[in-house]
């Protein structure tokens, strides 16, 4: 045995034993011909069939209300109040001032569009709908009529109360989407969904603010405020040093 674990050592130390070969394992999927991506069934997506009364784009990405005329009035009003800022003003005052303050009023612009973009595009907090088994289960409660065999039924409670960490708390029901909805939660009438932390539905923004994009709209509201404080006193003091 150990003349035969020596002969061993010795052949691979001279390179007479030679180690296995591996092929390579192919892992990604071969490419699909148009044939047959053709062929394969259509993947159906929540928004495609979403219930309620909202615009989607960028394949359910941007979710946007139905009216959106105000929406692009507000975008067409803070682009062409900025341009014409920056295109008589700002010159202006860059060459006679600072070259700080178009800077500022570029770096003030971004941030008022960005957050008005976000507020406007994103899912506000809408609350899914109930299935329809749990809707049944849900709105089948069974009353029996006294001396009467045949139960009857009749719509779920308006609302409920629930025991939360020791606490009392009331969940009012919604006849549209058939659920309980949370605390603070409130169903929009134009856009016929709950929202989670409804605010309320901004038509200039083209949304619903709620709890997943009420912090856009609030840093919206401030930075255009600080933008049109910023362009009024830039405005003034052009025309006091222009005349």
């Amino acid at each position: 045995m150990q003349d035969g674990a020596k002969t061993i050592l010795f052949g691979r130390a001279k390179g007479m034993v030679k180690a296995p070969a591996y092929s390579k394992v192919l892992t990604d999927s071969p490419p699909r011909s148009e044939e047959e991506l053709s062929k394969m069934p259509h993947v159906t997506r929540k928004w495609e069939v979403f219930p309620g009364r909202n615009k989607f784009y960028c394949n359910g990405r941007i979710m946007m209300a139905r009216q959106t005329g105000i929406f692009y009035f507000t975008v067409g009003l803070i682009v062409f109040t900025s341009g014409l800022f920056f295109g008589f003003d700002c010159p202006y005052l860059a060459k006679n001032i600072s070259y700080a303050i178009p800077a500022i009023g570029g770096v003030l612009f971004i941030f008022v569009m960005s957050t008005l973009l976000r507020t406007s595009f994103s899912d506000p907090g809408v609350i899914p709908r109930a299935t329809p088994d749990e809707a049944a289960d849900l709105e089948k409660q069974i009353e029996v009529p006294n001396g009467s065999s045949s139960p009857t039924y009749r719509p779920p409670p308006r609302a409920k109360e629930i025991v939360v960490r020791g606490q009392t708390v009331k969940l009012k029901y919604c006849f549209t989407c058939k659920i309980f909805r949370p605390p603070r939660a409130s169903h929009c009438s134009i856009c016929d969904n709950c929202v989670e932390r409804f605010d309320h539905h901004c038509p200039w923004v083209g949304n619903c603010v709620g709890k997943r994009n009420y912090r856009y709209f609030y840093m919206f509201i401030v930075s255009l405020a600080f933008l049109c404080v910023f362009i009024f006193s830039c405005v003034i003091t052009h025309l006091i040093l222009g005349n």
